[in-house]
């Protein structure tokens, strides 16, 4: 009751102090004419009290439990103290009016003829000392004068509620402005950096390509001109593409999500409590700003539709995760209805393979709980690459490519297998991007020694050609993935968190061209045993449940993970098993008892 009472407006106090008045008035007459009175003092003063009390906390539950109390109780009172004193049958007045003024939708239909036509007749049946007529005029106007206070009551109301709306919307639409802002220029500058930085490393790429065909020193005078103008230009574009990236200063997650609850709290006039758990961890840019945009929308709802008064945030971070929990105490509903910005929240959570999940009924408010995995961390939270490639325009192009991306760091490069090989053993790199058509020592050579003497460093071939017999030999020598020299380097950075999180991603031509293969052997390949599979744990894992006849769909939520990567992760398997389909893969894996089969 004391949370409504700090909900109170102005009319609101206004009302109380009437029926204070209008009480203590009565207590005191009674006091000072107690002599003709036919019920003792103590009866008839309790009687006075509880027709105060009782209809006002009816109030404060339901307006209709008023309606009938206040007419039963203090008509009642009033009906009994008139057949005492004539003069009495006014102090239903103050009653009449607050009944008025507190009645709503159809309940005029009954209140207004009981309190304006029933109450003064039953006074004229105790007291005709005055006009019935009289008295139906007197009430009459007094009904009136509360309905019209009503009226502005409600006015009022929506006024105020207009005005909170608008308030909330205002501060949305700002923050959706600045948040925006922001994201449209981290893209358009991530987008041209990867198109004019892979454009400026072709060139550089292809001109050096052309060195060996240039016979004069002239000529290669002209190329190395070029070759500076090149890595001049592609510095500063660079530069200007780092000074249109936001200039807002950086915050940490905790810092965005307090400083937006502080935000939503003093613009909407509601109390958003914040509060965080475990040790902050680094998160991706995009998981950043997914964290940011559910908790904004989840404010805001929380306001607009569910009328709340106060928050609660919580943001936890944990060892394979991070939760952001948002409860509001406000009304619930029966029947969760997603918009276009819940939608948008979950489509984010997806594509970083995280859910959002709601919760909300009738009385106990809503949760919305959004949470994300945590990626893999290695030391200072970089992916430590070498490159190996006979060319050393590719090295150069491939190291001019990575290094604008924070997470990855090349840490060494080799022109052939031996070299890779020995680097392996000093570096100890977490994926390797490896070239195949290399002199002394080939890639497909190189990959097999690596993959025996540290089986944790991951091989990535970069290939210029699709050769599905090669990429099915090497798959089977522990390979780890196959990209394409021409893939876009947003998908070659992709690929290399994929492969270092020890997925397995195999270019989807070459994956059509490997199944083909697949299938006109398959019924010639012989069995292997377990171990000569090479299938990682998360390969068996995804069998496994593939076993129980779940969807990739739902397997991909059960593993909090985006259902590509199912699929590439499925399709690696299914390479190393020698089969085209999930039936067989099964099948297969029963056999050779790399999966268990179900009861």
């Amino acid at each position: 009751m004391l949370e409504m009472i700090k909900k109170w407006f102005w009319y609101d106090w206004i009302m109380l102090g009437l029926r204070v008045i209008t009480s203590v008035s009565l207590i005191l007459t009674t006091i000072r004419f107690q002599e003709g009175l036919v019920l003792p003092l103590g009866i008839v003063i309790f009687w006075e009290i509880a027709a105060f009390f009782i209809p006002w906390a009816c109030l404060q539950l339901n307006y209709k439990y008023y309606l009938f109390t206040e007419i039963l109780l203090f008509g009642g009172l009033c009906v009994h103290l008139t057949s005492l004193f004539p003069e009495a049958f006014p102090s239903f007045l103050v009653s009449v009016f607050l009944i008025a003024a507190n009645s709503a939708r159809l309940s005029y239909h009954w209140t207004a003829p009981a309190t304006v036509l029933v109450i003064p007749g039953i006074f004229y049946v105790v007291s005709p000392n005055y006009s019935y007529w009289i008295m139906v005029i007197y009430y009459g106007l007094a009904y009136v004068m509360g309905f019209a206070f009503h009226l502005l009551t409600v006015n009022h109301r929506q006024n105020e509620t207009i005005r909170k709306q608008n308030a909330v919307l205002e501060q949305y639409m700002s923050q959706i402005e600045r948040i925006t802002l922001a994201e449209e220029r981290n893209r358009l500058s991530r987008e041209l950096h990867d198109t004019v930085g892979h454009a400026y490393t072709s060139i550089i790429m292809g001109m050096e390509a052309f060195r060996s065909e240039l016979a004069t020193e002239k000529g290669i005078q002209r190329l190395d001109s070029l070759l500076e103008l090149g890595r001049k230009s592609i510095e500063e574009v660079r530069g200007y593409l780092h000074q249109m990236e936001s200039s807002e200063p950086s915050l940490s997650l905790v810092q965005s999500l307090q400083k937006l609850g502080d935000e939503f709290q003093e613009h909407a006039r509601v109390e958003v409590n914040f509060r965080a758990f475990g040790e902050e961890s680094r998160l991706s840019r995009q998981a950043k700003m997914a964290f940011i945009r559910c908790l904004q929308e989840s404010l805001t709802n929380a306001v607009r539709h569910g009328q709340a008064t106060d928050i609660t945030v919580s943001l936890q971070f944990g060892h394979q995760d991070t939760r952001l929990e948002v409860h509001d105490n406000g009304r619930g509903m029966e029947e969760w209805q997603e918009g276009f910005g819940m939608n948008a929240m979950k489509e984010r959570a997806m594509n970083l393979q995280g859910q959002v999940l709601v919760y909300t009924k009738p009385g106990d408010g809503t949760l919305v709980t959004c949470t994300l995995p945590r990626q893999a961390e290695m030391e200072n939270d970089l992916i430590q690459l070498m490159i190996v490639d006979d060319q050393p325009f590719i090295r150069e192009g491939l190291q001019l490519l990575l290094d604008k991306y924070q997470d990855l760091k090349v840490v060494g490069s080799a022109e052939d297998g031996e070299q890779a090989v020995d680097l392996c053993g000093r570096l100890q790199p977490h994926v390797v991007l490896m070239d195949l058509d290399m002199p002394r020592m080939n890639g497909a050579e190189a990959t097999k020694m690596i993959k025996q003497q540290w089986p944790h460093i991951r091989v990535l071939i970069i290939t210029t050609f699709q050769d599905a017999e090669q990429a099915l030999d090497l798959l089977r020598s522990g390979a780890d993935g196959f990209l394409l020299k021409s893939a876009e380097p947003l998908e070659l950075a992709d690929t290399i968190r994929l492969v270092h999180r020890g997925g397995t991603l195999i270019d989807r031509g070459m994956s059509h061209e490997i199944f083909k293969k697949l299938d006109k052997s398959v019924d010639s390949t012989p069995l292997k045993a377990t171990n000569d599979y090479d299938l990682t744990n998360r390969e068996i894992e995804i069998l496994q449940l593939v076993a129980k006849g779940l969807r990739y769909k739902t397997i991909a939520s059960k593993l909090y993970l985006s259902d590509g990567t199912v699929r590439n992760y499925a399709s690696s398997a299914y390479i190393k098993l020698g089969v085209s389909n999930k039936e067989e893969a099964v099948q297969k894996a029963l056999e050779s008892g790399i999966i268990e089969g179900q009861n």
